[in-house]
């Protein structure tokens, strides 16, 4: 699987969730509003990301596609707010 032009495929990292006074919650709250993943693939025409590069992207960004039994998303590279 290759990502094309401006598109980057990436896997979520799972994150731990958050303990807010005693209670646990999810990895997805309103506050959160970027997601930290993985570089699987980058398009031809994306020129800073590459592949393997663990990035923070917009949580409302892309949308999923499941290859070989597993789950990943395709975003623009505009779409990445930081790369870590």
């Amino acid at each position: 699987m290759k990502a094309i032009n401006h598109y980057l495929i990436v896997e979520r990292i799972k994150t731990e969730p958050k303990k807010v006074a005693g209670l646990i919650m999810t990895e997805d709250t309103d506050q959160d509003r970027y997601i930290k993943a993985r570089v699987q693939s980058t398009g031809n025409l994306v020129e800073v990301i590459k592949d393997n590069d663990v990035v923070y992207y917009d949580k409302h960004a892309g949308h999923s596609i499941q290859y070989e039994e597993k789950l990943y998303y395709v975003i623009k590279a505009c779409d990445i707010v930081l790369v870590d």
